[in-house]
């Protein structure tokens, strides 16, 4: 791969330990990179798995985010399991 190349500037997808910040900003630049649609056939198709890892990843510590959130909310004395209301619910 040429470092000149608009596939250097993917970072590689090691995401086991990402921040969720990173994990989506990587994501983010990903999809951008993809959608300029200058990548070769083998760099875009690299970028393009990077950016599933990095989605799952990023679902899955949203998904643990939900339960956290469902964990927390109190009914009376004990807990109880209630759906995540965000401010576009709010309405």
């Amino acid at each position: 791969m040429d470092e000149g190349s608009p596939s250097a500037k993917i970072p590689p997808a090691s995401t086991d330990e990402l921040p969720f910040e990173t994990a989506l900003t990587r994501l983010e630049g990903i999809v951008q990179t993809l959608e300029k649609g200058d990548l070769e056939l083998e760099a875009a198709l690299a970028a393009f798995e990077q950016g599933v890892a990095l989605s799952r990843h990023c679902t899955a510590q949203l998904e643990v985010a939900e339960r956290r959130i469902q964990v927390l909310v109190r009914e009376g004395a004990g807990f109880a399991a209630r759906p995540f209301s965000g401010p576009e619910d709010a309405d």
